[in-house]
Order: C-alpha cells, then sequence, then structure tokens
C-alpha cells in the first residue's frame, strides 16, 4: 500500500515538474524565437558574408579570406581600430568612475532624493541620436555653435571644438557620459543601499571617518557592481557609432574620430573606399565582435585568477 502511494505522489511530481517546464518554456519561446531573429541570424550571415564575395547585400561567391586581407590593408581600419581603443580609455577614465561619485553623493541626499533620480537618469532616457545632435550644436565649431557664441560674447576667438582631431574623440566621449552616468549611478545607489548600515555604525563607533568608511566598506560592498558595469561598459564603448555619425559627419578630418563598427558602415554602404563593399564591411564587424569576446575572456580570467588568490570581486 505505502509503495503505490509513494508511486503516486512521484508521478504527481513528475507531471507538475513537467508543467512548470512547459510553463517556462512556453514563456521563454517568444523571447528565443524574437533574440534569434534579431541577434543569432545576422550575426551567423555576417560571418558568412564575411568570407563571400558579394554585390550589394547579395552572396554571388566564396572569396575565403581575402575581405580580411584587403581589410587589415586599408589605411582606415589602422587609424578605426586605434580610435577604437582611444574611445575605450577616454571612456574609462571620464565615466567608470563619475557614476559611482553620482551614487555617492545621491545616498547622502535627505531631501528632494526622487526628484534627485529622475533629473540624472532624464538623459538616458533620451534617444541617443537626439543627444549627439544636441552636442553637435554645443561644440559647433562655427560662431553658430552654442560654445562658441558664449566665447564670443566674452571677447575670446572661437575654438575648433569637433573639427580639431585631438578634441573630436574626448568631446564624443562626453556626450556619451552625460547620456549613460545617470542611470549607472542609480545601479550603485541600489548598490550602496544593500550594504549593511550595523558596518558603518561600527566603523564610526571606531573613529573612522567617512573617507575612510567609503575605502573599506562602501567600495569592497559594490565591487561586484562594478565588476559587471565594467564589462558592459567596454562592451558598449567598443560598439561606439552613433556619436561619431552625427557628430563629426561620419569619422572627422582624416578619419580622428572613425571607429571600427563606424567603418563598417562606411564600407557596407558605400561611404568608404566608393563602393557598397558588404564582405569587407561583415569582416570588420566579425573582427570587432572577436576583439570584445577576446577582451572579455581576458576580463574573467583575471577576475577568476583574482577570487582564486582570495580577492573579493
Amino acid at each position: 500500500m505505502s509503495k503505490t502511494v509513494s508511486t503516486s505522489l512521484d508521478r504527481q511530481k513528475a507531471v507538475g515538474k513537467l508543467k512548470q517546464n512547459v510553463r517556462g518554456y512556453a514563456v521563454m519561446t517568444p523571447g528565443i524565437i524574437l533574440f534569434s531573429f534579431f541577434v543569432w541570424i545576422p550575426l551567423l550571415y555576417a560571418i558568412v558574408m564575411s568570407f563571400s564575395v558579394t554585390r550589394a547585400a547579395n552572396i554571388v561567391g566564396f572569396a575565403g579570406f581575402d575581405n580580411y586581407a584587403e581589410l587589415f590593408s586599408l589605411p582606415e581600419f589602422s587609424i578605426a581600430f586605434k580610435n577604437t581603443f582611444i574611445y575605450l580609455g577616454w571612456s574609462l577614465l571620464l565615466g567608470f568612475l563619475l557614476p559611482v561619485v553620482m551614487g555617492l553623493i545621491l545616498s547622502e541626499v535627505i531631501h528632494f532624493k526622487g526628484l534627485f533620480r529622475i533629473g540624472i537618469y532624464f538623459p538616458a532616457a533620451l534617444a541617443g541620436i537626439t543627444v549627439s545632435i544636441l552636442f553637435t550644436f554645443l561644440f559647433d565649431p562655427s560662431s553658430a555653435g552654442f560654445l562658441n557664441n558664449i566665447l564670443e560674447a566674452m571677447g575670446q576667438e572661437p575654438i575648433l571644438w569637433l573639427d580639431d582631431p585631438d578634441m573630436a574623440i574626448p568631446l564624443i566621449v562626453i556626450c556619451m557620459t552625460w547620456r549613460g552616468a545617470g542611470s549607472t549611478a542609480l545601479i550603485y545607489l541600489a548598490a550602496f543601499n544593500q550594504i549593511d548600515t550595523a558596518y558603518y555604525e561600527a566603523a564610526r563607533i571606531d573613529g573612522a571617518g567617512a573617507w575612510s568608511r567609503v575605502v573599506h566598506i562602501t567600495l569592497p560592498g559594490i565591487i561586484p557592481s562594478m565588476t559587471v558595469l565594467f564589462v558592459l561598459q567596454v562592451i558598449s564603448v567598443m560598439q561606439v557609432f552613433y556619436e561619431p555619425l552625427v557628430m563629426t559627419n561620419g569619422g572627422g578630418a582624416d578619419g580622428s574620430s572613425l571607429s571600427l563598427l563606424l567603418l563598417a558602415y562606411n564600407l557596407s554602404f558605400g561611404k568608404s573606399g566608393g563602393g557598397f563593399e558588404m564582405g569587407m564591411g561583415a569582416a570588420c564587424m566579425v573582427t570587432l565582435a572577436l576583439i570584445i569576446a577576446f577582451l572579455s575572456a581576458v576580463y574573467f580570467a583575471l577576475i577568476a585568477f583574482l577570487k582564486k588568490r582570495g580577492y573579493r570581486v
């Protein structure tokens, strides 16, 4: 009798698990289909196209590694490759720690905290193209530019701003940071709120100052969030595209702000080389994807190494 009851219960549990799995797969299936349609299928097609002879967007033959060889021989590729890492360097310098500071300041605000949260998040709600157009007007090198108008009113000479090869990338990174720092600061604010306040109370009793509390309690408490956001920022900045496209009209003079993704666009749609080189454009995108994958693998290998050594990352 007990065996029969036990078997019946096992069957009910199995049926219950099956129903849960079916519901889960039913919920996941539309998302998986959309993700495959918009991500995996274009990615696989781009890989195939990078090894193909193309006419417009049509594959007409097999090219082997010819597209890659021709891409790597282009002067624009070396410029775009270097610029992409310059974007990354400036972004980490200007935009990685700024959200942490903003989150710290916001965590100390007592009055109108909701208003400040809305205020710093507002730029993230704007379309990227809109923000790029706004900063294009702000840094317009002509006398019609907003900042140059102010300089002329003060009796100063206008500045080239985006037309200056040395200033173009830092100014574009400022635009990107202005748009993205607020939303990242709110993520850090949530991480700050998860830190047990007992640690701070104990530190105050021991006589620890504000800076000591930040260094020994706050920063160690948000390291997991910083680890994830660092990777996301690297991936995002390596794919910078519409900011230089809009703000410097496709890469600036002599490619001063050209990125790898923008080069892929220019090759694919006839902005570089005089033709629609879809195969070379696909090769450029695949190369960028491999660079991002390599950097991510190196980073996670370093994190795993530090964890084995006992560091909290």
